[in-house]
């Protein structure tokens, strides 16, 4: 069988995990693939052989499938490449699975994200559907629940809920200093931990776009759909990675299990207890974390820095 939803695969110059990606992709058979590719950048000569070697890859279909390119000639970065790509995509498809090159999915994956985007594709509570689990155990009986952190390592959606995607934040100052933000955070701790990114991310400072989806979502007061065990495996930790560059973050391949999708929520109540958890040890963790020890200042997610533009 073939998948119906089309995927979208977001590439760059890293063939090795691009053609680990695409193989499972390959299994999926997807009737449609739009594929988004930056370009080479000037300062690295051996870019331009990269890229296109990975383009290369993507372009072996050897199944019935509509193939849709959008490639820059030039290096956009993360922010704005992934920005105008995915504008790009949700304008050829009303739903869409996200993959980039560096997220393996478990074949569990697609069909996971396949129904959920049916089930809840006229409710607009619900803004996207990941297949990240970063909870150390199950967090309730039914096979995912409600968030409002948008993981977006392997993640699905509607047009409908893109439409509302602002890479600026343009409504960022009247929300700051109107005070909105303590209404959309759980905590003050919270509060002084996005203040300053989401103020940064609106001067242009950082190169990452997932901060103003996250942003766009909770403004809607969206929620997020997450698996009860980990779908999707991230394989860029390295050197020639753009932000996750930690080899032994304990983020990096992480090991995903099969998952059936037998019991849904029977409420749409987002889990509070999940949510801290993740803030804790993914975003902010303190000294008084024990994860802080053995995952430093900047807990599993890398620290905003890496994500500043250089100079």
């Amino acid at each position: 069988m073939s998948l119906e939803v089309p995927i979208a695969l977001c590439i760059f110059n890293r063939p090795r995990v691009t053609a680990t990606v695409f193989e499972a992709i390959r299994r999926q058979r997807p009737r449609k693939l739009l594929v988004i590719g930056d370009g080479p950048r000037a300062n690295r000569a051996d870019d331009v052989m990269l890229v296109e070697k990975s383009r290369e890859i993507v372009a072996c279909v050897d199944w019935d499938c509509v193939v849709e390119t959008h490639y820059s000639d030039v290096n956009l970065g993360c922010r704005l490449r992934m920005a105008s790509g995915l504008d790009w995509a949700f304008s050829r498809s009303e739903r869409l699975i996200i993959l980039e090159d560096d997220c393996f999915p478990n074949e569990k994956f697609f069909t996971f994200c396949e129904e959920l985007l049916e089930r809840y594709s006229d409710d607009s509570r619900v803004m996207m559907i990941s297949g990240d689990n970063f909870q150390p155990g199950a967090v309730s009986t039914d096979s995912y629940y409600f968030s409002r952190w948008a993981h977006i390592w392997g993640w699905a959606s509607w047009r409908r809920a893109w439409r509302y995607f602002d890479l600026s934040i343009s409504q960022w100052p009247g929300i700051r200093d109107a005070g909105l933000l303590r209404s959309m955070v759980d905590s003050r701790q919270e509060l002084e931990h996005w203040k300053p990114i989401f103020e940064q991310v609106y001067s242009g400072t950082i190169d990452t776009w997932d901060f103003s989806w996250m942003f766009s979502c909770w403004l809607q007061g969206g929620l997020t759909i997450l698996p009860q065990v980990n779908l999707v495996s991230n394989l860029g930790f390295g050197s020639d990675a753009t932000h996750t560059r930690d080899q032994r973050s304990p983020l990096a391949n992480l090991v995903t299990e099969d998952l059936e999708l037998w019991r849904h929520p029977l409420h749409m109540v987002r889990n509070r207890d999940a949510d801290e958890y993740s803030f804790r040890t993914l975003f902010a963790p303190t000294a008084g974390n024990p994860h802080s020890a053995k995952k430093g200042k900047s807990g599993w997610f890398p620290n905003i820095r890496a994500f500043r533009k250089s100079a």
